[in-house]
């Protein structure tokens, strides 16, 4: 089974999140990981995941990008994120699953809206089936990860990787 996970970061946390998550999926999936800019057109997969920051309560825009560069971000592109990504996606339906994730500041967790939920709403209205989604926080906007989170983000990964094979298996 294959397995491609498609982030957007500014910062980097986001980045180690998608690569601890794909260390989990690498137990039952072959992986590809993929910053945005560099995202293939979706090919023959089982699972993807998506992640990235939340920005202004939801994914990113090329305003909140230009003021993430603006703040010290070293990755990342102006001009593309997950969401114009997302938005490009064929429309289905699609046998692909499709979890999200997001990173956003501990402090801010529970106010409304985030990056995976914008993200799987976007994936889902494109006809792929959800898989589940997750935040991972971070300590403010530049990082670093609150401590544990790359642990949580592997396990994560590895309780996708479970339930997507279970999922693809009984179709």
């Amino acid at each position: 089974m294959k397995a491609l996970v498609i982030y957007e970061s500014m910062f980097g946390n986001t980045e180690a999140v998608a690569r601890a998550i794909a260390e989990g999926l690498a137990v039952q999936f072959e992986v590809v990981v993929r910053e945005v800019s560099q995202a293939p057109v979706i090919g023959s997969v089982d699972l993807i995941v998506v992640g990235g920051p939340t920005h202004a309560f939801s994914l990113s825009r090329t305003s909140t990008r230009a003021s993430a560069l603006e703040q010290g971000a070293t990755r990342g592109n102006k001009d593309i994120g997950l969401r114009d990504w997302l938005g490009h996606l064929e429309s289905g339906p699609h046998s692909e699953l499709v979890a999200a994730f997001d990173t956003r500041v501990y402090k801010t967790r529970r106010l409304p809206g985030s990056a995976a939920t914008k993200s799987a709403k976007l994936a889902r209205a494109h006809g792929y089936a959800p898989a589940g989604q997750n935040s991972f926080y971070v300590t403010d906007t530049a990082g670093p990860l609150l401590p544990g989170e790359l642990a949580r983000a592997t396990s994560w990964g590895a309780q996708l990787a479970l339930e997507a094979s279970r999922r693809v298996a009984a179709v």
